[in-house]
């Protein structure tokens, strides 16, 4: 069937421009859709930046618990969904993509689960009248350390495979540190319960640890998607 500029065919789901081959028009979409990859690419990478960025200002909320690092923070975890709305719409709009599209949709949403737990911890501990103490310091700090390795592995991924997946076990590993603290931090709260304004508090916090350990959680969800990328390309 002969098609137009304006003509559009239907591919397994996916629309694709109808062009004259050999055209001028051919030529641009050829050149547009090989740019495709490595866009998606980019966008997993700013993903990453921005949630090493959440992890970093949760850091500094266990130690300076100030409105103004709140309020960035919320900043950064709202410009985090933007960058994934986007990285959607390209998956659903293109063809070609880097590597397997549901292994991209999972590396994403793992990433954007992180700086939204990050965020949900900081807001829930102002509602909360939560106060920062050891254990959420040290969480967070291996918290930090596990979105650096994502964010490293993630980088590398297209170029140096073996690399990244050494950089997803690493984060893998701190995972498990996180968890570690998670269950002291938990074996803490309920050593000694004294009255009724104990047991509140305790609550309270170990709902602040789950949001933690849950960040974490999908910390490790990251390296897992990063590893199955790295199985099929080899």
């Amino acid at each position: 069937m002969a098609a137009d500029n304006s003509a559009v065919s239907v591919i397994s789901g996916f629309f694709w421009p109808a062009f004259a081959a050999g055209g001028g028009n051919a030529m641009k979409w050829m050149f547009w859709r090989r740019r495709e990859p490595q866009q998606i690419l980019e966008l997993l990478v700013r993903q990453t930046d921005l949630t090493q960025r959440g992890l970093l200002l949760l850091e500094q909320y266990m130690r300076e618990p100030l409105p103004a690092v709140s309020a960035e923070l919320h900043h950064v975890e709202e410009e985090a969904d933007e960058v994934r709305r986007v990285l959607i719409d390209e998956l659903n709009r293109n063809f070609v993509t880097p590597f397997d599209r549901e292994d991209v949709f999972a590396l994403s949403r793992a990433i954007d689960d992180m700086v939204d737990y990050a965020d949900t911890t900081v807001d829930e501990m102002v509602l909360l009248g939560v106060s920062p103490n050891v254990f959420l310091q040290r969480m967070c700090s291996l918290l930090v350390e596990a979105g650096a390795e994502v964010h490293r592995g993630v980088k590398l991924l297209q170029e140096r495979p073996g690399v990244a997946n050494e950089h997803a076990m690493r984060a893998k590993a701190l995972e498990n540190r996180v968890e570690r603290v998670y269950r002291e931090a938990v074996a803490d709260l309920f050593a000694n319960p004294r009255d009724i304004d104990h047991v509140v508090s305790m609550l309270k916090l170990r709902e602040i640890y789950r949001h933690l350990s849950n960040a974490a959680d999908r910390g490790d969800q990251a390296a897992n998607a990063i590893a199955d990328v790295v199985v099929k390309r080899s």
